[in-house]
């Protein structure tokens, strides 16, 4: 058998797979909040990282493709996994016993697994595709203009007076609505705890833990996790409180609004 059949014909196989793809989407999920906590700093940083993003034009969406193809591979290696798990139990539960021992993360990891599916198709509909925005808040968005020259590795990507999205005004007015914010909290939280024991089993599965250094790899993985997800929370937690608000982004940028 080929290396592509071991991968998805076997329980080891598809235990890699699993591994590498949440190893891909774990660097996507930190590189997307870095680049989101822009919106605490001027809106020429986030505004000029989002037009750069788009100006990348067809890799781009091949960056995307990829990313949805390793999130399949993900749910259908879990799925597949845990139908083999309870036909080997004989499709019967853990005893009491073993369930009290295993971690909040692992119990609920496939549950939690959908529920921030569905997070990602909402986040895509609402800031991606703007199908989930409604027509009130398209026409919130006044044109922009860079003030500032936006830079990559020290090269200038965005120049100073081009026309992008207010993306910034976007993600705040995208989280005023209290429903809105209070779902992105709940996603990121359970996002937050599947990747607590995501990225355990991540380095259970490659073989980078053992006993010797076990305990302080997972305190390690604990702090990673909790700051994640406070770095998740602190934006719609400042728009909720006013700290992060349409006219404050016009007082940070008194001479960008044309």
């Amino acid at each position: 058998m080929n290396l592509v059949g071991n991968l998805f014909g076997s329980s080891i196989g598809r235990k890699i797979l699993m591994a590498v793809t949440g190893l891909v989407l774990i660097g996507f999920v930190i590189g997307h909040l870095v680049g989101n906590l822009q919106v605490f700093s001027h809106p020429d940083k986030l505004n000029g990282y989002a037009h750069f993003l788009q100006s990348l034009g067809p890799a781009l969406w091949f960056a995307r493709i990829g990313l949805l193809v390793c999130v399949a591979i993900h749910i259908w290696a879990a799925t597949v996994l845990t139908l083999e798990s309870k036909r080997a139990r004989g499709g019967q539960a853990y005893g009491v016993k073993t369930w009290i021992q295993a971690t909040l993360a692992s119990r609920y990891m496939r549950w939690t697994g959908y529920v921030v599916l569905a997070f990602i198709i909402y986040h895509l509909a609402h800031f991606t595709l703007g199908t989930a925005q409604s027509a009130t808040y398209k026409t919130a968005l006044p044109a922009y203009k860079m003030a500032q020259d936006y830079h990559v590795l020290g090269f200038t990507v965005v120049p100073a007076g081009t026309a992008v999205l207010d993306v910034h005004r976007m993600v705040i007015l995208g989280f005023q609505p209290p429903l809105v914010a209070g779902f992105y909290l709940l996603a990121v939280g359970l996002l937050s705890l599947h990747l607590l024991h995501g990225m355990d089993s991540l380095f259970q599965t490659l073989g980078w833990r053992n006993s010797r250094w076990s305990k302080s790899l997972r305190n390690v993985v604990i702090l990673a996790c909790l700051a994640y997800f406070a770095g998740n929370a602190a934006i719609p937690g400042a728009v909720l409180t006013g700290k992060l608000s349409p006219e404050s982004a016009a007082k940070s940028a008194p001479a960008a609004h044309h």
